[in-house]
């Protein structure tokens, strides 16, 4: 019998579902304090994830969910810069 494999699970911070950790965007606040988004899952840093809908990360903007995560201040540029590469990217 194959081994069953546990998929790991991490909560979006904008719709607060649990959600396998592949379905989600890795958003990483740097050593440096820089703020972006992961979409390998590698960068080093503190990490929060949403998923890769715009409403998701809009809610979490909303909420200042990503400032509690990350214990600072976020500018709007920033989440423009996000919503512009989940465009593009995700």
């Amino acid at each position: 019998m194959p081994a069953v494999r546990k998929i790991p699970m991490r909560k979006c911070t904008g719709c607060n579902e649990m959600k396998p950790k592949k379905e989600l965007v890795r958003v990483v606040r740097s050593p440096e304090g820089e703020i972006s988004l992961d979409l390998t899952g590698k960068k080093p840093g503190r990490g929060a994830y949403v998923c890769r809908s715009e409403d998701c990360l809009a809610k979490a903007r909303k909420a200042k969910r990503f400032e509690k995560a990350f214990s600072c201040a976020i500018p709007d540029d920033v989440f423009d810069r996000m919503e512009g590469e989940m465009k593009n990217g995700g």
